[in-house]
């Protein structure tokens, strides 16, 4: 039997950008982190990673495809990696879809890269993990589990994605902190509250130096 490989051509990039952002008060996406924004940031990083780059969200200040939610009603991060898997799936020679959210700007820059590196099935998701926790909206997902997802959003009443992923054969890849001059930095640091954005300032000026 063949191993199974992906190829960045065949990954297209979707960031989740349509959360309510309650904890933060304003929409996260236009939050400046530094000179940019965070969308900014999160664009910057994951396009390299993947053949095209689109925003799950209901708009968007950046010069970037927009896709909102397929699903209504605000059902959650599934309604966005739905979105995402649709969105993916209509673009040729596309197979898998990577998601990333758009309030952890310091993602790993090989996250695609080595999530694809571990899928042995068309079928197997893969999503990340650090510090024992797993990350699962940074996932690359088979754009042919769409209608699945869509079917399991209408009938499952508290949507949480650790649920949706014990119905599929999933892959968990674990990334290492990463050193900066202060200490070491979780990859997937989020920026829920305008205190972790302020932590966020001070981890953007460590990674500078």
């Amino acid at each position: 039997m063949a191993e199974f490989s992906l190829t960045k051509s065949e990954i297209a990039g979707v960031v989740l950008a349509g959360g309510r952002s309650q904890r933060m008060g304003r929409d996260k996406a236009s939050v400046m982190l530094g000179a940019e924004s965070l969308l900014r940031h999160v664009l910057s990083r994951l396009s390299p990673q993947v053949s095209s780059i689109a925003v799950n969200a209901d708009a968007a200040e950046e010069d970037v495809p927009v896709i909102p939610d397929r699903i209504s009603g605000k059902a959650g991060p599934m309604a966005g990696i739905h979105a995402a898997m649709t969105h993916a799936a209509a673009i040729p020679s596309v197979t898998h879809v990577a998601t990333v959210s758009v309030d952890c700007p310091f993602f790993p820059a090989d996250l695609v890269a080595r999530l694809a590196a571990t899928l042995e099935r068309p079928s197997q998701i893969a999503i990340a993990a650090s510090e024992g926790r797993s990350h699962p909206v940074f996932g690359l997902w088979p754009v042919t589990l769409a209608a699945d997802l869509e079917s399991w959003i209408a009938t499952d009443e508290k949507r949480r994605v650790r649920d949706f992923l014990l119905r599929h054969d999933v892959t968990e890849v674990a990334f290492p902190l990463h050193p900066t001059r202060a200490s070491l930095l979780d990859p997937f640091f989020n920026i829920n509250t305008p205190d972790d954005l302020v932590e966020a300032q001070r981890w953007l000026e460590a990674l500078r130096t």
